[in-house]
């Protein structure tokens, strides 16, 4: 049914204006007719059916309309437009307060998160993509602050909560209680004529028994099967049969490059492999020490089945392969030579993230870890070796943020992400240890920005409460980049590799850079220079103390 807005009443189903009841009478006048002449009254008839507000403005009209029927036609416009316009206003607030809510503006919210999560046991059989609930929106309504002194104000205050503790270091047999199945596989004592960790392992399998048909590593990955299909090939051709029983090779790596992320790890480990001595795991980040043993496989997907220490140990096995070959060889075997290949692993993970340990280990004391990636890799290996790769922490975090920001990358995004992340490690800081907001998987999952990453001092240092310094090699990517040669050959002293020939060494190292930043993310230019400033605040205490520790004041950084 359709209405007459000119006269306001039921028309008939063909809609024809001169057979409107009540005023198309054969003396009908718009001028006379009280209906029609009423001012800014537009009474509506309707009959029983819910009626249509939009069918209002569906006006239909004959050429010899007087203009009051045209003038209430531009008043249904101006409805309409109205109407449309308060549509629009709707639809933006729901997109800001739904925004806000979720992170998705392109505009900073209008919210400090405040609240830290201290008690644990909130936290329990929660995602990790889900930790970010526990920061609340503060009372205090506080807009994100852009101007350099205010943003001082918060990093004083950081400043002035730091302190270096050093941490207590767990006993073994407190180790071995949280970690049973890892000390019942991994023994205490290798082989003596190998370089390498390694030890023999008996294998009650036969020969149509999969060795890997568990393996996480090759169930969840697609990337990691043709590995293990070569793997399953020649298996059984690599075991030791001795007195009727068959036994595998078995290695944990000779060193570890455990970090940082962003500087250099990865091209560092593309010249590393091609040394002749040196081999890697399978895949060049694990990441078993920090995640997988705790079943994360991405932290946006929370938890899954714990990867046993077995699965870590297959990734090893090409090269134990290789090293059983050089161990059962004439010479090895009559001269008594010693095998020289090594392994490496590469996880950029192992220094920094211990995340997951709020989730497993109980007995913490004011919110700090009672356990440590270090305390476990010491306990099987308190010879290894580990290589850090470190760069200046202002420009790793801008390299962090554009290779793993999805979308609306810019200077000023990153500005924004960054003075958030900084009033987040401020309530943190005011209310417990550094240690205890550095290690905080609640704190970290909420931050836009991984700003703790760059802290590099306060993980060394836990580093040292276990391995000794002349364990730990600790290198510049400023100094990789501009002297290759120099630092490829510490890397080699500090690994007793042995000599290379002209042709391998140039190989090694005037191989092109690898990982370097993607041509759409040099297009977005560096960091503004107040975001650059601000940082700069913010980590000059950390690379003062870390220049103390290394005893070099390359590590401040002040040239960069």
């Amino acid at each position: 049914m359709r209405y007459c807005i000119n006269c306001c009443i039921h028309l008939l189903p063909n809609d024809l204006h001169r057979q409107c009841f009540r005023c198309r009478g054969p003396d009908h006048s718009n001028q006379k007719c009280p209906v029609c002449r009423g001012e800014n009254k537009i009474p509506l008839y309707t009959d029983s059916k819910q009626m249509k507000w939009l069918a209002v403005l569906e006006v239909r009209t004959d050429h010899c309309e007087s203009w009051n029927g045209i003038f209430c036609l531009r008043k249904g416009k101006l409805c309409s437009l109205m109407f449309g316009l308060i549509i629009m206003t709707l639809v933006m607030v729901s997109y800001i307060l739904t925004g806000a809510k979720h992170g998705l503006l392109l505009i900073p919210s209008p919210f400090h998160y405040g609240a830290f999560a201290s008690n644990p046991s909130l936290m329990d059989n929660e995602s990790l993509s889900d930790m970010k609930d526990h920061y609340q929106p503060s009372k205090m309504n506080i807009s994100y602050v852009k101007d350099y002194p205010s943003i001082k104000l918060i990093i004083d205050t950081i400043t002035s909560k730091i302190e270096f503790i050093t941490r207590q270091r767990p006993d073994l047999e407190e180790l071995r209680k949280q970690e049973p199945h890892m000390f019942s596989v991994i023994p205490n004592k290798f082989l003596p004529n190998s370089k390498n960790p390694c030890w023999y392992e008996e294998y009650r399998g036969n020969t149509t028994t999969d060795p890997y048909a568990t393996n996480s590593y090759a169930l969840y990955s697609k990337r990691f099967r043709i590995i293990f299909d070569y793997l399953r090939k020649v298996f059984w051709n690599h075991l030791y049969h001795y007195k009727d029983k068959h036994y595998r090779l078995r290695c944990l790596p000779h060193f570890y490059i455990i970090g940082q992320p962003k500087c250099g790890t990865t091209d560092l480990y593309d010249r590393l492999r091609l040394h002749p001595d040196v081999r890697f795991s399978a895949i060049k980040e694990p990441h078993w020490w920090t995640r997988k043993r705790f079943g994360i496989i991405r932290l946006r997907d929370g938890f899954h089945d714990r990867y046993p220490v077995e699965d870590y140990l297959d990734l090893f096995d090409l090269a134990a392969h290789q090293i059983q070959g050089v161990l059962q060889s004439d010479a090895v075997k009559e001269r008594g030579k010693r095998n020289n290949i090594i392994i490496g692993e590469a996880s950029a993970s192992t220094m920094w993230d211990n995340n997951a340990w709020i989730f497993f280990y109980d007995n913490s004391t004011e919110g700090e870890p009672p356990f440590l990636i270090q305390d476990f890799i010491h306990a099987f290996q308190p010879n290894a070796k580990l290589i850090i790769m470190l760069r200046d922490p202002v420009e790793r975090l801008y390299s962090d943020y554009l290779y793993f920001a999805s979308a609306n990358k810019s200077a000023e995004d990153f500005h924004e992400k960054v003075a958030e992340s900084l009033q987040l490690f401020e309530s943190c800081v005011l209310d417990f240890s550094l240690r205890a907001c550095v290690y905080n998987n609640t704190l970290n999952n909420a931050m836009p920005v991984r700003l703790q990453v760059g802290l590099y001092v306060v993980y060394l240092l836990d580093w040292l409460t276990v391995f000794n310094k002349d364990q730990i090699l600790v290198l510049r990517l400023e100094d990789h980049a501009s002297n290759m040669r120099y630092t490829m050959h510490m890397v080699f002293q500090f690994l007793d590799l042995g000599p290379l020939s002209e042709k391998q060494e140039a190989l090694i190292t005037k191989s092109p850079a690898s990982n370097t930043r993607r041509p759409e993310d040099r297009s977005l230019g560096p960091m503004l220079p107040t975001t650059k400033a601000i940082l700069r605040d913010f980590y000059r205490p950390f690379n003062t103390k870390l220049a103390q520790v290394l005893f070099d004041d390359a590590f401040l950084w002040k040239r960069t």
